[in-house]
């Protein structure tokens, strides 16, 4: 099996000369949850917009099995049109026809459990169900690669755990499994994912067992890092 994702002695610095990725290597072997941890400016966001096209390295490769599709921390800041089916027709080939396009955003939808609320008014979405539909965008789009930069972050709890749960199932459902790499800062979502690693100063250090590597976290953090 072709490795989803591969990325070898990645180097990028902004403008100002400050480094945000120092020679950076990461491979994820296998569909499944993967999770990156780390403080601030560890260099977690820059990894997944390098990944996502983002951003051009300055020096390394990514090589990218499939197609990668990033979700932001906040969904407003990719949710553009007025209601769900809608938005999700933004990441569409052109050429679709018109059946085809209804069939791909109703499948995207059932996916996340929005099946009935295509015409539904994006602004009328609870937070939760907001990240999910930017899910579906990821899904519309038949990205196999799904880059999420700490999505639950501005959730409730419930929603949390509906957002965490939803993607352990798409990285895990029998045919087709997605492969996702979620950022995250909290100690506990390290419990349901299928390998973390801890980035610090623009490097990834080695896959762990997620409940390994929180509870080697938490004392270090005082319950968790931030950002």
């Amino acid at each position: 099996m072709v490795p989803p994702l591969t990325v070898e002695r990645l180097s990028f610095a902004w403008p100002n000369g400050r480094p945000a990725l120092r020679h950076c290597t990461l491979q994820i072997p296998q569909p499944g949850l993967w999770m990156l941890v780390g403080s601030n400016g560890s260099g977690k966001s820059t990894l997944l917009r390098l990944v996502a096209g983002l951003l051009e390295p300055r020096n390394g490769r990514i090589q990218v099995s499939g197609k990668a599709a990033l979700v932001f921390q906040n969904p407003d800041h990719q949710l553009l049109l007025p209601s769900c089916a809608s938005d999700l027709q933004l990441g569409l080939p052109a050429d679709l026809s018109d059946d085809a396009r209804r069939h791909r955003v109703a499948q995207a939808l059932e996916q996340v459990g929005l099946a009935e609320l295509g015409e539904r008014p994006i602004h009328t979405l609870s937070g939760g169900q907001k990240q999910r539909l930017a899910i579906a965008g990821a899904l519309a789009s038949e990205a196999e690669l799904v880059l999420l930069d700490e999505p639950t972050a501005l959730l409730d709890p419930d929603s949390q755990r509906d957002v965490l749960e939803l993607l352990w199932q798409l990285t895990h459902r029998p045919e087709a499994p997605l492969t996702a790499l979620w950022i995250t800062h909290r100690l506990e979502e390290l419990k349901r994912c299928d390998g973390a690693a801890l980035m610090e100063h623009g490097a990834v250090g080695r896959w762990q067992n997620g409940p390994s590597l929180a509870t080697q976290l938490a004392p270090l953090q005082g319950g968790g890092p931030e950002g």
